[in-house]
C-alpha cells in the first residue's frame, strides 16, 4: 500500500526537484510547495512555561541523542582467513532472496539476535548480487547490521569469499553472548 507524502517531505522534494535540470524538451513540473510545517511548543501547567523552557514564539530544539557505537567494522584478519579456509565454522546460513525488504529485515534481525543467544561466532548472509551487482538488500545490509538494535551483537562484517558466495554474501562476525 502507498503511503501519501506527508507536507516536509513534499517541501523537501520540491527543493530538490528545483535543482535538477530537464531532459530537453520535457519541462520540470512545478506544483505548490507547502511550507514545512511549524510545530507549536507544549504549554505545562495554568499556561505558564516550566523553568528553563524556550519562549512562547520560538521553535523547539529537540535535546540532543547520546552518541552511538561505532557501525561493525572488517573482520580481523586472522579471523577472516579462518573462515574462508573454513577453519572456523560457519554457524549458521540465511538466504534473503527473493524476500521483500521489510521481511528480509525483520528476517535478518531475528536471525541475527538468535544467532548471537545461541552463542555463534560467524554467520553467512546471503543477499544475492542483485541486477547489475547493486540489490538493494546487499546494499542496505550494513545499514541494517548497524542499526540500534543489531549493533551491540556485531563484531564485525566482511563481503564472503567466493566459495561461499563472493559479492552476494557476507560474513557476519558476532560478540560473545553475555549468557
Amino acid at each position: 500500500m502507498k503511503r501519501t507524502a506527508r507536507p516536509e517531505e513534499l517541501h523537501l522534494w520540491a527543493q530538490v526537484a528545483e535543482t535538477v535540470k530537464p531532459l530537453p524538451g520535457r519541462a520540470v513540473p512545478r506544483g505548490p510547495v507547502p511550507p514545512p510545517p511549524l510545530k507549536a511548543p507544549a504549554v505545562a501547567g495554568e499556561g505558564l512555561a516550566p523553568a528553563g523552557a524556550a519562549p512562547a514564539g520560538s521553535p523547539r530544539v529537540p535535546a540532543p541523542r547520546p552518541p552511538l557505537p561505532p557501525a561493525p567494522g572488517r573482520l580481523e584478519p586472522g579471523r577472516a582467513r579462518r573462515v574462508v579456509r573454513e577453519r572456523d565454522p560457519i554457524a549458521a546460513r540465511i538466504d534473503l532472496h527473493g524476500l521483500t525488504l521489510d521481511r528480509a529485515r525483520a528476517s535478518l534481525e531475528s536471525f541475527v539476535v538468535g544467532a548471537w543467544r545461541r552463542g555463534d561466532r560467524v554467520v553467512l548472509v546471503i543477499t544475492g548480487k542483485g541486477r547489475e551487482g547493486e540489490g538493494m538488500i546487499r546494499r542496505l545490509l550494513p545499514e541494517w547490521l548497524a542499526a540500534p538494535v543489531l549493533r551491540p551483537m556485531i563484531a564485525g562484517v566482511q563481503a564472503a569469499h567466493r566459495r561461499h558466495g563472493g559479492e552476494g554474501a557476507f560474513y557476519v562476525a558476532l560478540k560473545a553472548s553475555p549468557g
